[in-house]
């Protein structure tokens, strides 16, 4: 019986093999998503997954997702806290900037998202146009910024 069984499924493999044509298909784009992990602060989390499907532009409301690759320098929003924009800038230094109308805020950081041992920033803080920047040397390993009252 077991002789049978394994003739037909032999047989079965060669038929599909047979009957199968190769195609001209190309994948000219392609993302390798990953996380695996959650970053948490207060009442929000985010939680990725290896696989999972890239988040392209999401927005709704007061906050947004932009899928891709991950900098070493994030922006944390700070509930009630005005607005931070963090970015590499050409001369390989990072820029955190906030709304000049925004006073009596303090910029903090932390290597490590969910821990609480924030300390202050006390790089100078200077006014352009509209906006408070600190530029701040790229650090080694993860950077996370908030402000706080």
């Amino acid at each position: 019986m077991k002789v049978i069984q394994n003739t037909v499924a032999l047989w079965a493999i060669f038929v599909c093999a047979c009957t199968l044509r190769a195609q001209n298909y190309s994948v000219d784009l392609f993302t390798i998503d990953g996380g695996g992990g959650t970053s948490m602060n207060g009442q929000y989390s985010l939680s990725g997954t290896i696989g999972q499907p890239d988040a392209g532009h999401m927005a709704g409301g007061n906050f947004t997702l932009d899928g891709g690759f991950w900098g070493i320098v994030t922006a944390v929003q700070t509930p009630d806290a005005p607005f931070l924009r963090v970015f590499l800038t050409t001369t390989n230094t990072v820029l955190v900037a906030w709304p000049a109308t925004s006073t009596g805020f303090s910029l903090q950081q932390n290597s490590i998202l969910g821990m609480t041992n924030w300390v202050y920033v006390t790089n100078s803080v200077y006014t352009v146009g509209s906006e408070n920047h600190v530029i701040i040397s790229p650090p080694t390993g993860n950077r996370f910024y908030r402000l706080k009252l």
